[in-house]
């Protein structure tokens, strides 16, 4: 990457690591640095992670970015960062709380309490965030009744990417689409909630004030020496991870869904404007302030291989239990999983039918159990799609995701979608998205989709997958059939739970 080209550089502040990457504006290269850093569980259930860690990891794969493009001029930074985590700030902007992330489920219980009291729906249609541990609403509430000193001594409650942006520029903000994640936003009004501020116990002074995410601010001089780059650079607050995925994966028409396979699994696709479901499934936040991106979310993706792989022995083979799983006919002879190991977004937590294997007999073998895996979570995205439809239809998927690197995956959820699918590129999709959205902020792009296309030509196509009709007729099949199934696993969960005090007598 030659001087006399300029580059903008998107930076992502996800759960495990940093990345940021450098676009040229002409489309003809990219470098990527990345800083990892740990998940901490002091006890079960609290995942936290310690934010000054993750801001010198974020300054580090920034500065190892910028040098890495070759005295490139840097035309600005535009972030995104995993959303729904919370951290308290005391007066002087030190944390007082480590970040709680998105998986951290010791609000749980407030969650549940939402719920069974009805006013989760209520929050779900004035905010467009289904009621959840994952949210800093419900975070909040284990605060105030668990923690009630610190309460007090937290001046500010802010969000990952609020955290760095302070750090990076010296102003404490959020923008819309962190804001529209935390479940005390009111999506219509466009402001925080006092109703729902008031059931959390802060205030609207505790909480920064909110911008677009097209807002454009300037690099402090300390953060512009650390990183390498002059202060004053402009740094395009951005939005979160989700739905800047959408944006990088040129998934932002109405009618296209954007499907993300990693460990978990989701579905999104963009409107103009909020829309809620009623049955409190699909979550609605902002990409921009006329593009909504309504999403549904699974836990349970990828990363039920890799536990199949570990139950049988053979935990750090994907690859080889993949391959002998593609040599199984399609219905793995009769084999059906049901991957319920983790607990999904949605239907409410506890409600979900245990995970099973039905139908498994002598004959099936390691690649039967793999392959219903793959089969089981295709099916449960396809019933997420379906869902979807009574929301928004979509008429074409595009995949992103590291598990439709495999051939079985994309084959297998191309045919249980049974419509148009396509492979997104190559690209890093989330700072690709952050980038694209700060090229438009910064007025060098007339359009997201044009900015997409300007930074990464290839994305926008995407490779077609072909799949054999009669497998998607297979697959038609099964799912007439799953409901009946679900149900079945589900009474056979009550029946278990039941007895699940009963303790056998001991043995003499």
């Amino acid at each position: 990457m030659g001087p006399e080209r300029r580059v903008i550089v998107g930076v992502d502040v996800g759960t495990r690591a940093a990345r940021a990457a450098a676009f040229a504006l002409d489309g003809t290269a990219r470098h990527v640095a990345t800083r990892e850093y740990p998940l901490l569980e002091p006890v079960p259930g609290w995942r936290v992670q310690e934010p000054d860690v993750l801001v010198a990891a974020t300054l580090a794969a920034t500065s190892a970015c910028v040098a890495g493009t070759a005295g490139a001029e840097v035309v600005a930074l535009a972030l995104s960062s995993a959303r729904y985590g919370l951290i308290g700030l005391d007066a002087a902007m030190t944390p007082v709380t480590p970040l709680l992330t998105r998986c951290d489920t010791r609000s749980s219980e407030a969650a549940r309490e939402l719920r069974s009291s009805g006013q989760s729906r209520e929050l779900h249609r004035l905010t467009g965030t289904p009621v959840h541990p994952m949210n800093p609403l419900c975070k909040l509430l284990w605060f105030a009744r668990h923690e009630p000193y610190l309460c007090t001594a937290t001046r500010w409650w802010v969000g990952l990417k609020d955290y760095v942006v302070h750090r990076l520029t010296g102003m404490l903000v959020t923008e819309l689409s962190s804001a529209s994640g935390t479940g005390m936003f009111d999506v219509h009004r466009r402001a925080w909630s006092s109703a729902v501020l008031d059931l959390a116990g802060v205030s609207e002074s505790q909480l920064p004030p909110v911008l677009p995410t097209t807002a454009v601010l300037r690099l402090s001089p300390t953060a512009g020496r650390a990183i390498g780059l002059p202060s004053g650079t402009p740094v395009v607050v951005g939005a979160g991870d989700g739905p800047l995925r959408s944006l990088g994966a040129a998934a932002i028409d109405p009618t296209v869904g954007g499907l993300t396979l990693g460990a978990t699994g989701a579905l999104r696709t963009v409107v103009k404007a909020p829309r809620i479901d009623l049955a409190e499934t699909f979550s609605c936040g902002a990409l921009t302030d006329d593009a909504w991106v309504v999403r549904g979310a699974v836990g349970n993706g990828g990363n039920v291989v890799r536990w199949a792989g570990r139950v049988l022995g053979d935990d750090h083979a994907v690859p080889a239990l993949l391959d002998l799983a593609e040599r199984i006919a399609p219905g793995s002879d009769g084999l059906v999983m049901l991957p319920y190991l983790w607990a999904d977004e949605a239907p409410p937590e506890g409600c979900a039918p245990p995970g099973a294997f039905l139908g498994l007999r002598s004959e099936h073998s390691r690649g039967h159990l793999v392959r219903a895996a793959v089969e089981g979570v295709c099916l449960q995205l396809g019933d997420l799609r379906d869902r979807l439809a009574d929301v928004t239809p979509i008429g074409s998927v595009r995949l992103t995701g590291g598990a439709f690197r495999s051939p079985l995956w994309r084959e297998v959820m191309a045919a249980v979608l049974d419509c148009p699918v396509h492979v997104a590129g190559a690209a890093d999709h989330v700072t690709l998205g952050a980038a694209a959205l700060g090229l438009f902020a910064i007025g060098h792009s007339a359009d997201l989709p044009a900015a997409v296309t300007q930074l990464d030509p290839g994305v926008p196509g995407g490779e077609p997958v072909t799949v054999d009709p009669a497998l998607t007729a297979a697959y038609r099949g099964l799912r007439t059939r799953l409901p009946a199934l679900i149900t079945v696993a589900g009474r056979l969960g009550e029946i278990l739970d039941a007895g699940a005090d009963v303790s056998a007598p001991a043995r003499p």
